[in-house]
């Protein structure tokens, strides 16, 4: 089972960027899935999660959209407005067969490889 997310970048202050999360390996139809982030020494954070409905972390709430693709095994984050505290590598993770949204990384089975978002002022 294998994660790749893709599509990080340099952008400016108020910007957009679109993240994408391809899986393989498995079908994840009945896993939730969601985006973390990790800035320069920060734990790691909940950014967003998806099931049948979606989720943010209340910093993210109105600037991004997280989404998913079921025929295609992918999940998407749209990243709207970014601010420089933005800036983080970003994960997509995955809890198979398992359809709750929640916040701790350590309830994630799988993990893409980390995105790099970087956010200038």
């Amino acid at each position: 089972v294998q994660l790749q997310a893709s599509g990080g970048g340099l952008v400016q202050a108020g910007d957009s960027l679109r993240l994408s999360c391809a899986a393989s390996g498995h079908t994840f139809n009945w896993s939730a899935m969601g985006w973390f982030r990790q800035a320069p020494g920060k734990e790691r954070e909940f950014v967003a999660g998806i099931t049948w409905s979606d989720y943010y972390a209340e910093s993210v709430k109105g600037r991004f959209t997280i989404s998913r693709d079921n025929a295609k095994n992918t999940v998407h984050l749209q990243m709207n407005s970014l601010k420089p505290e933005d800036t983080a590598v970003y994960y997509c993770a995955a809890k198979l067969f398992d359809m709750r949204i929640t916040t701790r990384p350590s309830e994630y089975n799988y993990w893409g490889q980390g995105s790099l978002v970087t956010v200038s002022s």
